[in-house]
């Protein structure tokens, strides 16, 4: 499932008098339309409290409801912008406008949903490793679910083992009487009309909540044992709060509105959680100052919470990801080492591996094959003649709908099964999807594919046996980015590296939520689910920790932590690749894999405060954009600075490609022992890479050292995917490597490096 994408503004709404005019204004209420109103604050805003800015903003509209009833005022903001979000008409909106303390509206903006065995595919384990201990396992922390809901009853959610929430923690819970609030779900508010926060019928937010900070459930499997196991998610004493901002309803227009994310986001600022997860993205490459979701991450992190986002399932595309803002932790998707292992047999010795969700005994063994190689028919959309007890062979056909009515129609005439071919893009991932009612549907990927339909076409009366050998763990070249998996560079910030990190993201099994049947039947019930929405929620478990394991340490810190100690290589030791088996571009992967059992220990972490990111705003986008994203209208740029893109002091670093020298800066900050550090460099073939100062000495925790990067380019080809070449800084010490990727490409704005 589609990951979400994310818009966020809040500007502070402040109005002295009434409006008249407005009272009086009569219009068709089709015309009516949410926007999300930015203001200039007056000086005592930030003294004023929640209900005097409600009341302030609900004066400024020209009435309660609308003509058709509705409530005007959607949200009010004051925490990661000053405005409000509120139903106008364009007559209406303009009359606002020429208020004073006016700065701008935006429409309501449109996100998508970006949609066991990982915590020790992380390095998290309760037996082997020590940091999930000493991390306390999130103890203390509180994440922000921004999603669509949750289903409180499953017992991934239920209390056993949890402390009592933080004392500073002010959230609560509107799910009713049936409210399945506790230790471990601390909140529970929605933002999209009458819906029930606990009522999750997309199941989505369920499942990324289980991710992220899921409690301990012994003998967890999918429906048919599959994949058993202890499941737990990445923190599995953080608490969580959750803020639905989607119906799940696809069929609606708009299910998950910017303006109702955006109050969702600011709602979890008051209520005092440590990190944000958002699951959701859109396509509509904003301008950060443009972009409310964006906007709000900002004042989020100035209040020191790290909004962690999906890059988007628009892979493998380049210039696809989205939430690229710098100061969110951008993750993309991997797959893991399990493998719900399925065979098929042909030819009496080539042996296809893929995989299956629906694994039933009964039906392994020898089977007829039904392959058409026509127009419509290669894809099973209008397959003919008798496919009765026999196996068919299908192309997907990527519609996840027509997909499955294909399938239901295949099913309804007799087929014994499905082996379904993934797509030539998909390379070798393989998206399992469970709405299929458990029929047996083997799932191949398009390499191994190829061969099996040649054999059909070719071969007089072909046959295959099909066998089943449930969860295999260990598969080799893990992780591999998947091939949905977004892709910078960035369209809005060229200078930056993105998406930042890779995280499981590829057939996640985590809790399921109630849609049909008995509640009590779903509440152990788990499900596989795809996308960098399942990917996010990985890293914002690994952020928990950190915070409960280092409660002093900076969102760019923690940020800097995970990318620094990322891991480069798979579980063979070769590089990471992607969906095709090449080596993965650090636009697919970001710094590398996370590892979550060395993000605790990085030696040396690259800070960023407000004020960097506010030079760095300047520099990109100007004195106006400034005011907007800081929601500060008394900053200009000549008092924060200017810095190019470049000079940002990001844990991974991009220059322009050029054959005369460009130099960065960068300064590190000691959060371990003290030690020696020396710079190791690595660069494709005509990089010059230098470092100076080459050796840094830090005697104690806090020390600041500064040093600067020189590239240059003396010929050579460049990388396969793009005009880019790619390389390496690793500092390294007796016990740490701080490792940063380095990206050279063709036409970056040099910005007089």
């Amino acid at each position: 499932m589609e990951s979400f994408r994310l818009g966020l503004a809040t500007i502070f709404l402040f109005l002295l008098f009434a409006v008249p005019s407005l009272h009086s204004t009569k219009e068709d209420p089709a015309a009516y339309r949410t926007y999300i109103v930015f203001l200039s604050p007056p000086a005592d805003a930030d003294a004023m409290s929640r209900s005097a800015h409600r009341q302030w903003h609900a004066s400024f509209l020209p009435s309660t409801l609308t003509e058709s009833g509705e409530t005007r005022l959607v949200c009010s903001y004051s925490a990661t912008f000053h405005g409000f979000a509120a139903r106008l008409t364009e007559a209406e909106l303009a009359a606002v406008a020429k208020l004073p303390g006016f700065l701008r509206a935006l429409p309501d903006g449109k996100r998508e949903l970006l949609t066991t065995r990982t915590p020790s595919f992380l390095g998290l384990s309760k037996d082997e490793h020590r940091f999930w201990s000493d991390a306390g396992y999130g103890r203390g922390v509180v994440i922000g679910i921004v999603d669509t809901g949750i289903y409180g009853k499953h017992v991934s959610f239920r209390e056993d083992g949890m402390p009592e929430p933080p004392a500073r923690w002010k959230g609560t819970c509107t799910g009713g009487e049936e409210s399945m609030c506790n230790r471990k779900l601390v909140g529970s508010k929605s933002f999209v009309g009458d819906y029930d926060p606990e009522d999750d019928v997309e199941g989505h937010g369920t499942h990324v909540a289980g991710i992220a900070a899921g409690n301990f459930v012994e003998g967890a499997s999918l429906p048919g044992g599959l994949g058993p196991g202890t499941a737990a998610g990445i923190a599995p004493l953080a608490h969580i709060s959750v803020y639905k901002v989607c119906t799940g309803d696809e069929d609606e227009r708009n299910p998950c509105p910017d303006s109702s994310i955006s109050c969702g986001i600011e709602e979890a600022v008051h209520d005092g959680v440590d990190v944000i997860n958002l699951s959701l993205g859109s396509k509509a490459n904003l301008s950060f100052d443009m972009d409310v979701v964006a906007i709000g991450a900002f004042n989020a992190m100035a209040k020191g919470i790290l909004v962690v986002a999906a890059a988007g399932n628009s892979g493998p595309e380049p210039a696809t990801v989205s939430n690229d803002a710098p100061w969110m932790l951008t993750v993309g998707a991997g797959s893991v080492d399990r493998r719900l292992d399925a065979e098929v047999e042909y030819g009496s010795t080539t042996i296809v591996v893929g995989e299956a969700l629906h694994q039933d005994p009964r039906s392994e063994g020898q089977y007829p094959l039904v392959y058409t190689d026509q127009e419509d028919q290669d894809t099973c959309h209008d397959v003919s003649g008798d496919v009765a007890a026999k196996m068919v062979i299908c192309k997907n056909v990527l519609d996840t709908e027509a997909q499955a009515s294909i399938i239901k129609t295949l099913q309804y005439k007799g087929a014994a099964g499905v082996l379904l071919i993934e797509d030539e893009v998909d390379g070798y991932t393989t998206t399992l999807r469970d709405d299929y009612d458990g029929y047996n549907v083997m799932q191949i990927d398009s390499f191994q594919g190829r061969g099996l339909m040649d054999y059909a076409k070719s071969t007089l009366q072909p046959t295959a046996r099909v066998s089943f050998n449930g969860a295999v763990l260990g598969v080799q070249h893990s992780p591999t980015v998947a091939s949905f998996s977004s892709r910078g560079p960035s369209q809005q910030s060229r200078g930056l590296l993105k998406p930042d990190i890779l995280a499981p993201g590829l057939n996640i099994i985590s809790a399921s939520a109630a849609s049909t049947g008995s509640l009590d039947s779903w509440s152990s019930r788990f499900r596989v689910m795809s996308g960098t929405s399942m990917a996010t929620p990985h890293i914002t478990g690994v952020v928990a920790l950190l915070k409960s394991a280092h409660p002093d340490w900076s969102p760019a810190a923690i940020k800097s932590a995970i990318l620094t100690t990322a891991d480069p290589l798979d579980n063979g030791g070769g590089p990471i690749l992607d969906e095709q088996h090449e080596e993965a571009a650090f636009f697919a992967m970001g710094a590398g894999h996370v590892n979550a059992s060395k993000a605790t220990d990085p030696g040396l972490v690259y800070d960023i405060g407000a004020r960097d990111y506010a030079s760095y705003i300047c520099g990109l986008l100007g004195e106006n954009a400034l005011k907007t994203i800081t929601r500060d209208q008394s900053s200009t740029c000549s008092e924060v600075g200017i810095i190019p893109e470049a000079w940002l002091n990001y844990p991974t670093i991009m220059v322009p490609l050029k054959q005369t020298p460009v130099t960065v800066p960068r300064t590190l900050t000691n959060v371990g022992p003290a030690e020696t550090y020396t710079a190791s460099v690595h660069g494709a073939s005509g990089m010059d890479i230098r470092v100076s100062p080459d050796t840094l000495v830090f005697s104690n925790p806090g020390d600041k050292k500064t040093f600067n990067l020189t590239v240059m380019v003396n010929g050579g080809g460049v990388h396969k995917d793009g005009d880019f070449l790619e390389g390496s800084l690793v500092w390294v010490s007796t016990k740490h490597l701080v490792r940063s990727p380095i990206v050279a490409v063709v036409g970056l704005p040099d910005h007089g490096l």
